[in-house]
């Protein structure tokens, strides 16, 4: 993780090598696996529509021995910690 900004960022590369600065929103256990929210801190692509930089949701997954993130591929996953992330957000807004 990034220290530049606090330990709330992080900086992650793209599999096309462009790196990418996050803010740390949330974790939540769902199903046995950890999911992390973040948003994207600046929008560094000025081609890429504003709707596109949203919410980014990684899934901590086990790679030799080391817990790395991962983008998730099953849009029904996706969808439902979405869900979860979202009941969290408004949980914390009701309180």
């Amino acid at each position: 993780m990034s220290e530049e900004f606090g330990s709330n960022f992080i900086t992650v590369t793209d599999e096309d090598g462009n790196e990418l600065e996050l803010e740390h929103l949330d974790t939540i256990e769902y199903n046995g696996e950890t999911y992390l929210s973040f948003f994207p801190t600046e929008q560094e692509d000025e081609e890429t529509p504003e709707e596109e930089m949203g919410l980014i949701i990684l899934k901590v997954v086990q790679e030799n021995d080391e817990e790395i993130l991962s983008t998730l591929d099953d849009d029904d996953e996706l969808e439902q910690v979405y869900e979860k992330f979202m009941e969290n957000l408004f949980e914390d807004e009701e309180e």
